[in-house]
């Protein structure tokens, strides 16, 4: 029987040497070898596809949250905005009532001082009223106390400063003179009592002082 002949590649190795498995051959099966660059993950576009998405969430979610930092900053600025005006609106509440009350003070103390010399007038016809009062005499009082009181009502009181020391800021002397009995510098006699309003003096009492 004749002898085959091995193609060149296929020669015997030398003695002592075993033959090297020829390339893609592996326990003598063929094993196709991996393209270049090739990995064992998921597919290209799918890998790109992950990514892109990715990033694209991130943006999403930056975005997102610039936008609630910008509203949250509005509505601070609202809500500063609102105290600003709640505060200028309570002030300028306040500032009208005080207005208000001084010029309704003002009209009180006008109309006041324009009744006052009638008062007097009806107080000096009482004092020279004779004991045995008559019908007007009766009357003058009535209008006299009706007066008194209408002025009362709104906070206009009459004082009669008698035997208290004499104070400028309430009293205007007409006289002064030693007076028996009475201290030094004390109001002896009021020749017209005097009218305030509140803390506001409308006239001084007009008095007699002891020297």
């Amino acid at each position: 029987m004749a002898d085959r002949q091995l193609p060149d590649d296929a020669a015997p190795a030398p003695a002592g040497e075993e033959a090297e498995p020829a390339a893609g051959e592996l326990g003598g099966e063929a094993v196709e070898e991996a393209p270049a660059g090739a990995s064992s993950g998921l597919p290209e576009e799918l890998a790109a596809d992950g990514g892109d998405d990715d990033d694209e969430a991130g943006l999403q979610l930056t975005q997102e949250l610039d936008e609630l930092c910008a509203r949250a900053e509005r509505a601070d600025e609202y809500l500063a905005l609102a105290q600003r005006t709640q505060a200028d609106f309570e002030n300028y509440r306040k500032r009208a009532a005080r207005e208000t009350a001084n010029a309704q003070q003002r009209g009180i103390a006008r109309l006041a001082k324009e009744l006052l010399p009638a008062i007097d007038n009806l107080g000096r016809a009482l004092d020279a009223a004779s004991e045995e009062e008559s019908q007007l005499a009766h009357g003058i009082r009535l209008v006299h106390a009706d007066l008194l009181a209408a002025l009362a009502r709104v906070g206009v009181e009459p004082f009669s400063p008698a035997g208290e020391p004499f104070d400028p800021q309430l009293h205007e002397a007409v006289a002064q003179q030693p007076v028996e009995g009475v201290a030094a510098g004390a109001v002896a006699e009021v020749f017209q009592q005097g009218f305030r309003l509140g803390d506001s003096v409308l006239r001084p009492a007009r008095v007699l002082v002891a020297a």
